[in-house]
């Protein structure tokens, strides 16, 4: 049987753990990720507050191409409109609130499958059978509500949260500081892929977020390749944290490709791992890419966005899709061990005997993470330091 301890318990272990300083922290505790009390206020004050990754603009490349999400009780489908731009509605038809969209894919127009109401891909309603016996239904009454959404560096950006600051703001700092150094807006997406895995969604953001895993669980693929003793662990922001590594990797694609122009020195061989609260990872190399986006399912189930792609002089090499096939492979070698890790920590939280004990100094990245829940949740004041003036309000 799952623990089952008070919320009120929970809040308070978090929030003392937060408060204190990096060098006595512990890791959190186990209730964060075992109580489906917690994941409520989860929902109600991180994910329906915050911004949340829907992936990559290219994938939607046409008129009409779409994707599906959904953030807390919320579906949202977001489209490549006509005039070429992307928008996000509510996926949820006006007439008997039928689920319109599933997946992703192309369509023309927007059409419930319950009752064929169609929509046009600004939201309008243009077609609905068998109404004009209605006296009071007019079709310019019904527009599907619109959610809030934005581009950042080539990634979608979805909001519940009509007040939250805009998302190029939010996140101009790892801009500065990383992304924007590789021109990551004109890196390409090759693949894209949704998983279940039996964990709880922190437990997979705290496994991306820190390295100190890579020379066990990744020693049969990149572990040799990631000496943990050279990750440079920074303190990050209300808003995100990064580490990275400098080196001369033995797999190809994570330098820098011989024609690239706009990287020089130590940046044609650094690794950069961001978190973006909540819930979006991402691998930088000059070469490739790769991210997650998480959402809970439940408790003990995370519903997980996989993708990733090439810098462009990799994609426009002449073995550009032999670069592609070999970054694919490892990478989901990589994430299969990451699958197995994780769902055994999950597993391991659920023990009446386990308890959280004290985070190594390349787990900085936890503790932080730790830190913006308990602000959300429980008002505690702690950030990581130092923080840029434009961020420090947020403490």
């Amino acid at each position: 049987m799952p623990r089952k301890t008070p919320i009120d318990q929970i809040l308070s272990e978090l929030h003392s753990n937060a408060e204190r300083p990096f060098e006595g922290a512990r890791a959190a505790p186990a209730g964060i990720y075992t109580s489906p009390d917690f994941l409520e206020l989860e929902l109600e004050h991180v994910f329906s507050k915050e911004w949340i990754c829907a992936g990559r603009a290219e994938s939607l490349k046409k008129t009409g191409d779409y994707l599906t999400l959904q953030i807390a009780d919320q579906p949202i489908f977001v489209i490549r409109d006509k005039s070429g731009g992307i928008r996000a509605y509510s996926n949820v038809c006006l007439h008997r609130m039928s689920i319109l969209l599933e997946g992703t894919g192309n369509k023309k127009f927007v059409t419930c499958p319950y009752h064929a109401w169609s929509y046009d891909l600004d939201g309008n309603l243009r077609k609905a059978p068998y109404m004009d016996g209605t006296p009071e239904f007019e079709k310019k009454d019904y527009c599907l509500p619109t959610i809030r959404c934005e581009l950042w560096d080539g990634w979608i950006y979805v909001t519940l949260n009509p007040d939250i600051e805009p998302v190029a703001k939010r996140l101009q700092s790892i801009k500065d500081i990383v992304t924007g150094r590789y021109q990551f807006e004109n890196y390409v997406e090759t693949f894209r892929e949704e998983h279940i895995w039996d964990t709880n969604w922190k437990v997979l953001a705290e496994n991306f977020m820190e390295s100190y895993h890579l020379f066990q669980l990744h020693g049969p693929t990149i572990g040799k390749q990631s000496k943990v003793e050279e990750m440079d662990m920074p303190p990050g922001n209300a808003v995100f944290n990064y580490h990275w590594i400098t080196k001369e990797s033995e797999f190809a694609l994570a330098n820098a490709h011989p024609d690239c122009r706009y990287l020089e020195g130590e940046w044609r061989r650094t690794t950069a791992l961001i978190t973006i609260y909540p819930g979006h990872m991402i691998t930088l190399t000059p070469g490739y890419f790769w991210y997650l986006v998480l959402q809970p399912h439940g408790v003990g189930q995370v519903k997980m966005l996989y993708g990733g792609g090439m810098a462009p002089d990799f994609i426009n090499d002449p073995q550009g899709a032999e670069h592609v096939a070999k970054a694919k492979q490892i990478l989901d070698d990589v994430n299969e061990e990451d699958r197995i890790g994780t769902q055994a920590v999950f597993r391991g939280m659920n023990a009446g005997l386990a308890r959280p004990g004290h985070l190594s100094y390349l787990e900085r990245p936890n503790h932080e993470f730790n830190q913006y829940l308990a602000r959300l949740l429980t008002g505690a004041t702690a950030c990581p330091e130092p923080l840029p003036e434009a961020l420090s309000a947020a403490c």
